[in-house]
């Protein structure tokens, strides 16, 4: 398990191109038949990345964690980016295809990911937080999940927006996860953009091909910075942080926060024109 220390934002002013993807961006969670693991200081969040091929794999615990299991003191949310795969928590298995979401609640002590076929494996992305309370381990299918149209093609930023686990769905302590995906032809999302000063977010950029990247905008409003970024890449956005941005193509993203709340529209909005 990588440990990323949390950052003021003065701090990235004087960092160069290599010491800010350090801090922020995550370009390896993925690799075939192993366990990746990320701990933020950043709300205390962790992120990982799970590729089982012929064999599954288990979920283990790590001594930055100071717990005898993985979700001791933690909840979960397991989202399947590949091939379909069934992921077991405590004896109880769950089959996951692509784009579903699995729950799982303080308290569980051992989870187990497998997928169906190793040639197209399930590609689980792991985002945990601190959990006050035990809840059910649930799953929540693509088709289940509440989406919205947003955007136009005026605007090149025509998308849908599916939440997964939030406030009026499936109930977690603190997590709050979903997907947003642009219509071809459309490669701006979040934008207008904002910050979130109670929460972290966390932006998972996927459906990209190897020839295309996405312009990711962080830092402070007044101070942008950008990062290019592949399939699969990773970026953490502290609670000062804007993040919002434009690709070669269009793309998909999971969002996910931890923080003091769950109102999902609890930000701080950031007009086009304030952006420097």
């Amino acid at each position: 398990m990588q440990t990323r220390e949390a950052t003021h934002p003065a701090e990235i002013t004087a960092l160069d191109t290599d010491a800010l993807r350090a801090r922020f961006v995550v370009d390896d969670l993925f690799q075939p038949g192993a366990v990746r693991f990320v701990y933020s200081h950043e709300d205390r969040i962790v992120l990982g990345g799970v590729v089982p091929l012929d064999s599954p794999l288990s979920l283990g615990t790590d001594d930055a964690l100071y717990a005898d299991y993985f979700c001791q003191r933690r909840e979960l949310a397991i989202t399947n980016l590949g091939g379909t795969g069934t992921v077991t928590a405590d004896g109880v298995e769950f089959a996951l295809a692509a784009e579903d979401v699995l729950y799982v609640g303080r308290g569980t002590r051992e989870v187990s990911f497998a997928s169906d076929d190793a040639a197209n494996p399930a590609t689980y992305y792991l985002f945990s937080a601190t959990a006050h309370t035990d809840l059910p381990t649930t799953l929540v299918t693509k088709d289940q999940a509440a989406a919205t149209a947003a955007g136009a093609a005026e605007t090149a930023n025509r998308r849908t927006i599916r939440k997964y686990l939030h406030q009026e769905g499936v109930g977690t302590a603190q997590v709050v996860l979903g997907i947003t995906s642009l219509e071809p032809g459309s490669v701006w999302n979040t934008m207008p953009c904002h910050t979130h000063g109670r929460r972290t977010e966390v932006y998972l950029y996927y459906g990209l091909g190897p020839e295309h990247r996405v312009v990711h905008l962080m830092g402070e409003p007044r101070r942008t910075r950008n990062l290019m970024l592949a399939d699969r890449d990773v970026v953490i956005s502290p609670s000062w942080s804007v993040h919002t941005g434009a690709g070669t193509s269009n793309y998909a993203f999971v969002w996910a926060m931890a923080g003091e709340n769950q109102e999902f529209d609890d930000m701080q909005q950031v007009s086009t024109d304030a952006l420097r």
